[in-house]
């Protein structure tokens, strides 16, 4: 209009010399017009730009997400009795609580996705590992939807220090990248001190990952077990990281989660994996000595969770509650309300929405960033991936989650009445694709390649909790399974979490619940309409 009005000017301005009160009229009220809708659209830019200024200024609004590796709700403030977790709880005693908090996918590469997208995997792209021969990765086109990337441009200073484990990484692009041992966290921590205490009038978002309490670093060899308990990425002989008073645990003390056997084997692993939880709580102390030592403690944001549940048979790869079952815990310092605990059902494709909400720079009726990226504009700029399989014919406009800020506080507020979950991908070996919906009545899981063995990620099959039982043959039990029926699985899983949480009765083929079971059937087929999920067509054929 501002380019065509001109040129319709000098046309009425040459008729002018006709002296026609018709002509008058219509140039008097085309110079009224134009100079109104140039207003108009010079106020609608001031107004833009003045809203993209106000969302960078907000220098006292800082954000630490800390995520660990495969950590279920041991901590003392979820009610683990054993569990030595003084940093966390204190933050959830002085933040909220979230009881129902579950990950979309328990695999690491895809949860992080979720993570950093607000999309489940099967939009977003990356169904597995990104490392190795793995090779997963997002669509190009997500970057209009990254947490990382929409930080930066509402004005926050990005840092990653840890795991990382997602791609491209021009999607997932921080600015700064901050070394350190991601088995160490107290060094993290000491290590991102010059980020978050740098001078500077922007705010910080801080991605600190660490890989505890993920298997690894070798067996412990001193263990009198036939088979070795995985060290959990605890150092042998009882050594310890800089900065860490480790916290070792007794077998005989820790507590069985059900869908494990009760068994010396079991017990020796899970006193390791306790060992490493109380080192990641050590490395939240120092980033919140480090806050408190700066004056920055009532000025951040920390959220604390993990990427899904632990890493044993039963939990990790699989949709079951110890797979998808995670700690979150909110300390905001702008929220009145402290000590809140909730049962308010949150998903991780709620962390970016609600981050980006923290940081203004959310449109929480349309759920999607208020100044969103370009994707098509931002390849084009960088001369990258112009021939690409972008985005796999998905508009990536709207995230799938919702922001849980609101419910900060509020013990009463609820955001969803179900979750939905999916798993295709561990390791690129492993295709095993299972969906889920769940609400707070019912859980189904469509096994939708029941027909294969269930595939075993490399560092579960390889844990002596596993193999002490899987020795014994496939009658032998497995927490509340047999070895059979955890390899063996069937095509719906359905079960009454409400007064069977511990998932041990599948009332799938039960004639009393026929009904029911349909109809949890047809409300997983709607989800999967209304996310895009590709997997609906397997309703049809197999």
């Amino acid at each position: 209009m501002g380019r065509e009005s001109p040129y319709l000017l000098t046309f009425l301005e040459k008729l002018h010399c006709l002296r026609c009160p018709l002509i008058q009229t219509v140039l008097s009220f085309a110079r009224f017009t134009t100079a109104f809708v140039l207003s108009l659209i010079l106020f609608s830019t001031i107004a833009t730009i003045s809203q993209a200024a106000d969302d960078a200024k907000r220098p006292d609004r800082n954000v630490i997400f800390f995520i660990t590796d495969d950590e279920s709700p041991t901590l003392g403030c979820y009610g683990d009795k054993v569990a030595v977790t003084p940093t966390i709880d204190a933050l959830a005693k002085d933040g909220t609580l979230f009881r129902n908090a579950f990950a979309t996918t328990a695999s690491c590469s895809a949860s992080r996705s979720v993570v950093l997208t607000g999309l489940h995997n099967h939009m977003n792209g990356q169904y597995g590992h990104t490392h190795h021969f793995h090779k997963f990765s997002s669509y190009h086109d997500v970057v209009s939807l990254a947490l990382p990337r929409l930080m930066a441009q509402a004005g926050y200073r990005t840092g990653l220090c840890g795991k990382y484990h997602v791609a491209p990484e021009a999607v997932f692009h921080f600015e700064k990248t901050i070394p350190g041992n991601t088995r160490s966290p107290v060094e993290m921590a000491n290590n991102c001190k010059d980020f978050i205490t740098a001078d500077s009038d922007k705010p910080f978002f801080l991605y600190f990952a660490t890989s505890d309490p993920h298997r690894g670093g070798g067996v412990d060899k001193t263990s009198p077990l036939e088979l070795k308990p995985d060290l959990f990425g605890n150092k042998p002989n009882k050594k310890a990281y800089p900065g860490i008073e480790e916290v070792f645990y007794d077998p005989a003390e820790v507590p069985i989660p059900e869908f494990l056997s009760d068994t010396p084997d079991t017990r020796a692993e899970l006193s390791q994996y306790y060992q490493a939880v109380s080192r990641i709580d050590q490395g939240l102390k120092r980033l919140v000595d480090i806050l408190k030592e700066n004056g920055l403690y009532d000025k951040t944001m920390i959220i604390f969770t993990a990427d899904h549940g632990m890493a044993f048979s039963g939990g990790k790869t699989t949709v079951y509650e110890g797979g998808l079952r995670v700690p979150f815990v909110v300390r905001n310092p702008y929220e009145k309300k402290r000590g809140v605990e909730t049962d308010a059902m949150i998903s991780h494709v709620d962390i970016t929405p609600s981050i980006l909400d923290f940081a203004g720079g959310l449109d929480r009726e349309a759920q999607r960033p208020k100044h969103p990226i370009n994707a098509n504009a931002f390849w084009k700029e960088r001369g990258e991936a112009l021939q690409e399989n972008r985005n796999g014919g998905n508009k990536f406009d709207q995230y799938h989650g919702k922001s849980w800020i609101p419910l900060l506080g509020d013990p009463e507020a609820t955001t969803h009445d179900s979750i939905f979950a999916s798993h295709t991908f561990h390791e690129i070996q492993m295709y095993y694709p299972m969906r889920v919906y769940r609400d707070k009545h019912f859980k189904l899981i469509w096994n939708i390649a029941h027909k294969l063995d269930y595939p075993f990620a490399s560092d579960l099959w390889a844990a002596s909790s596993w193999q002490a039982q899987y020795q014994k043959g496939e009658d032998a039990p497995y927490g509340n399974k047999t070895v059979g029926e955890y390899i063996h699985r069937p095509e719906f899983e359905f079960f009454n979490i409400e007064t069977d949480p511990e998932e041990t009765l599948n009332l799938a083929n039960d004639p009393a619940y026929a009904e029911k079971l349909e109809e949890y059937k047809a409300k997983l087929k709607a989800k999967q309409k209304e996310l895009d999920d590709p997997w609906i067509m397997k309703w049809s054929y197999q």
